[in-house]
């Protein structure tokens, strides 16, 4: 009975096993099939189609766009139309002329008072229209042209940034990564060394202070894994949210800490792209909007404004307001008050040095000459980032290739610890500092890798250029 009753608990455990199984690979497989793979050029597409910065950066350029379209709207006439009814309660002197007038026209007697209720009403319409002109207009169109010019300047330096600040987040979230691969790389093989001693301490052929010293090990490096896993999750979610994921998207990044060499020159590099910065175009364009409208201003204060106005006042002179509308047509019952003038105006309190309009004036010349400066500032601190950059890429090149032979001594001397260890001839301490000295030439290679790219990526921004193929 006990050798049946053992038979079933085994079977029954093998079956629970094997539904655990299948219940793991279902998850396993459920959860990478919900993960969302990115690579480099697919996060930088995330970003670009969902950023909210560049939403916004989109509605200021379509506001320049339109300002600049329809700048030349100044030179539409203002219209008006009025129509007016109006009910005398006496009968006044402009009543009796108004009579007067109407009896001359139809050739009847004129009224003394009103007689009905109709009399009391008159009807008279209005169009109007004007228009200004001055030569002003002119630089103002031009200003807002060059605002617009400035606008996509500035939206094309936010869509920059944008790409290379999610560049440059991917690649500090792959060196997490690997730091996080080496960690758990290192956590195993504290395990493996764990269940060794305590394998070797059982069959009696090592102390049990030594096995104790391998489980202390293990023990402490799990929480140091625990916290770079958790902070490498929060890390993706913050990501998943720059660019536009929802927050606590399982993220599979694609790709490698592997940057394309590049051999430049400073003063080349300045020689051939310092004029194509988005930020000296920009501050130029600057500039430039900036002179449009203080010619703008001297053109408004030294040149008369030509005003042109015109004016229609068609009057119902007839039997009364209410039958005005049958009416209509009859030129004996309608009279024309309309008009036309043209008027040169010059303000010359606008001229006089201490007035308003030229302290403006003296203001945007101040502005203009502080841009000025702004520009020469901008200027020499591009030599300098382009300067720092390529010293940046060709130290960080040398570290790299120095690195890159210092990992491949610690990977062999670390081999030769693992072996000794195993053998029995080396301690517990020796090959964790072995390993130590080893991640820290892989993390130490892989960061200077990644300064390379940072350097690289800052350097073709500076220069708004493309130095690799």
């Amino acid at each position: 009975m006990k050798k049946i009753a053992t038979l079933i608990l085994i079977g029954c455990a093998a079956v629970s096993f094997t539904f655990a199984q299948a219940d793991s690979s279902k998850s396993a497989e459920t959860a990478e099939k919900d993960a969302v793979k990115l690579n480099l050029d697919e996060a930088v597409k995330y970003a670009l189609e969902n950023s909210r910065t560049l939403k916004s950066n989109d509605i200021d350029l379509e506001i320049k766009a339109r300002a600049s379209k329809y700048s030349w709207n100044v030179f539409l006439p203002t219209v008006q139309a009025t129509g007016t009814m109006s009910r005398a309660t006496e009968y006044s002197p402009s009543s009796a002329a108004t009579s007067q007038l109407m009896a001359s026209i139809l050739k009847t007697t004129p009224k003394t008072d009103f007689e009905n209720e109709e009399d009391h009403w008159s009807v008279v319409g209005g169009v109007s229209a004007s228009l200004n002109l001055s030569l002003a207009y002119i630089q103002q169109i031009r200003a807002a042209k060059a605002n617009y010019e400035v606008g996509k300047i500035s939206w094309e330096q936010s869509n920059n940034e944008t790409v290379v600040n999610i560049k440059k987040l991917f690649y500090g979230l792959l060196l997490q990564q690997e730091n996080l691969k080496i960690q758990k790389t290192t956590l195993e093989n504290a395990r493996q060394r764990y269940n060794q001693a305590a394998t070797n301490f059982r069959s009696g052929s090592i102390p049990k202070i030594q096995m104790l010293q391998a489980q202390v090990n293990y023990e402490n490096t799990k929480p140091e894994v625990e916290d770079a896993e958790r902070s490498f999750g929060q890390q993706l979610d913050t990501f998943a949210f720059l660019i536009g994921l929802p927050v606590g998207t399982n993220i599979e990044l694609e790709g490698s800490i592997e940057p394309i060499y590049i051999e430049v020159n400073a003063d080349d590099l300045l020689a051939k792209y310092k004029d194509e910065s988005l930020d000296i175009r920009s501050l130029q364009g600057n500039i430039d909007a900036l002179k449009m409208q203080l010619s703008a201003l001297n053109l408004a204060s030294y040149t008369p404004a030509l005003a042109l106005n015109y004016s229609w006042q068609p009057v119902y002179i007839g039997g009364g307001a209410f039958g005005f509308a049958g009416d209509i047509g009859k030129d004996d019952k309608w009279y024309d008050s309309g008009s036309f003038s043209a008027t040169l105006a010059w303000n010359l309190t606008n001229m006089l040095p201490w007035s308003s309009q030229r302290q403006t004036a003296a203001d945007l010349k101040a502005n203009i000459a502080k841009l000025e400066l702004t520009m020469e500032t901008l200027q020499e601190n591009q030599k300098i980032q382009v300067r720092t950059a390529v010293d940046t890429l060709n130290q960080a090149k040398e570290q790299i290739d120095s690195m890159g032979r210092t990992v491949e001594v610690a990977q062999e001397a670390y081999d030769m610890s693992a072996r000794s260890y195993r053998n029995g001839t080396m301690e517990l301490l020796d090959l964790r500092d072995a390993e130590s000295s080893l991640n820290q030439a892989k993390l130490g290679l892989l960061s200077k890798k990644m300064s390379y790219i940072s350097a690289l990526l800052d350097l073709e921004t500076t220069l708004h250029t493309t130095l690799t193929k």
